[in-house]
């Protein structure tokens, strides 16, 4: 399927990424906007609340 581009989705559109809730959606955008976008996928373990395992689950569906 489609992947979702870490540095254009919307929060609604993160949200409806497999464990990613209101809470991780909000600090993706935050993170995004702080630090002028992801540069890889792996950065998103510098998310609060992301670690490896959520990480895993979301390799498939998103990109940069």
């Amino acid at each position: 399927g489609d992947r979702l581009d870490l540095n254009t989705a919307t929060e609604a559109e993160l949200r409806a990424l497999p464990g990613i809730g209101e809470a991780k959606a909000a600090a993706i955008v935050a993170y995004r906007e702080a630090h002028g976008g992801f540069s890889s996928v792996e950065e998103l373990l510098q998310v609060k609340g992301i670690g490896e395992k959520i990480l895993a689950g979301l390799r498939d569906h998103v990109c940069i």
